[in-house]
């Protein structure tokens, strides 16, 4: 998904900085692919990114920070689709996320994430922007659903793009398998029947005592 996200180690494009940029995320994720996570170093990279270690810790400060923006920077890779229907789009978004997350350094990469934002402040914030982001973006295609009267017109898109991406993030996180094709069509398929059906509508029932929520 395109976004306009600035992330750690970005401030400006094009130029040096993008080359430089480029260069070390290269790198980091040809270190991920040899030696995991676990054995990423600044050293590492610098040497084989060829760019000044003083430069990666200027820049992205630590591994935490590198692994964040290589996140970002192929994320956006991933289409947004505009196929004409919902359920065309959420089948089109399930097939590149279980693309991009079919090469196993890609899916090293979101797990080094989510395991440096269980420890850093930052890494945990890029994280949140990231996701943030990126359910703003693909909300657009539950919007669009909402106005072809698809939907019911109080459905919520965060939900429902969450409801897309938990599938896959539970295999890798937690089932600690790979994703496929089969797992991309059942989660469009579950999400397209349960927001047709109204699960992901914004509820606004108040409290028990009959007071709107927030006055006292």
């Amino acid at each position: 998904m395109t976004t306009a996200h600035h992330a750690p180690g970005e401030t400006r494009p094009g130029g040096r900085t993008a080359r430089t940029r480029q260069a070390v995320l290269t790198a980091v994720f040809e270190e991920l692919g040899e030696v995991g996570f676990a054995g990423l170093t600044m050293e590492k990279v610098a040497q084989r990114s060829g760019i000044h270690v003083a430069t990666l810790y200027r820049r992205w400060r630590c591994t935490e920070g590198l692994v964040c923006d290589l996140l970002t920077y192929l994320s956006s890779d991933v289409p947004l689709p505009d196929s004409g229907t919902l359920p065309g789009d959420l089948r089109e978004l399930a097939w590149s996320i279980a693309a991009f997350y079919g090469e196993a350094r890609r899916r090293r990469l979101i797990e080094a994430v989510v395991s440096a934002a269980a420890r850093d402040p930052q890494a945990a914030a890029v994280l949140r922007s990231f996701f943030d982001e990126r359910l703003a973006l693909a909300g657009q295609m539950v919007q669009r659903a909402v106005e072809r009267g698809e939907l019911p017109a109080d459905t919520d898109p965060e939900k429902v793009m969450s409801a897309l991406g938990a599938p896959f993030y539970y295999r890798i996180l937690i089932a600690r398998r790979p994703v496929d094709q089969d797992l991309a069509e059942s989660a469009a398929t579950a999400v397209w029947a349960a927001a047709r059906a109204g699960a992901y509508v914004r509820r606004h029932d108040g409290p028990s005592n009959g007071t709107s929520p927030g006055v006292s």
